[in-house]
């Protein structure tokens, strides 16, 4: 289960729509080992594709560096899908990294609610999860 606070998930959500037609992408860090998101980070889509995203590189080096050195790491990967529906695509599924992280997607699809659904993904192989949102 994914527990996060709601005003992540608003801010989440707002990136989404700011970066549509364009998938939005971005991670929450928290403390080593505890599974417990605290910090949210938008990351720039390289790619500014509506099917697709990637981190820049150079951003991704700089936020793993700070993540070692703060003794934080990747809780929640995230990603808007604009046209469908918020279920990991075969690309999403074959560059998830993170065997750690929750992979939460918000799809934006419809102008006025957005699906948020949350997964992990391991070895290819995808399992959805409860999200909880917290309240502030």
């Amino acid at each position: 289960m994914l527990r996060i606070p709601a005003a992540m998930i608003d801010e989440i959500v707002a990136h989404a729509r700011e970066d549509h037609p364009d998938e939005a992408c971005g991670i929450i860090a928290g403390p080593a080992g505890s599974d417990t998101p605290t910090r949210l980070v938008r990351m720039v889509n390289a790619e500014r594709s509506p099917t697709f995203y990637r981190f820049d590189s150079g951003e991704q080096l700089r936020l793993y560096r700070q993540l070692d050195a703060a003794d934080e790491e990747v809780v929640v990967v995230y990603h808007s899908h604009t046209a469908t529906e918020a279920y990991p695509s075969r690309t999403d599924i074959s560059f998830a990294g993170e065997p750690q992280a929750h992979y939460l997607l918000v799809s934006t699809r419809e102008p006025d609610r957005e699906e948020i659904r949350s997964y992990r993904i391991v070895d290819g192989v995808v399992t959805e999860e409860p999200v909880e949102i917290i309240p502030a």
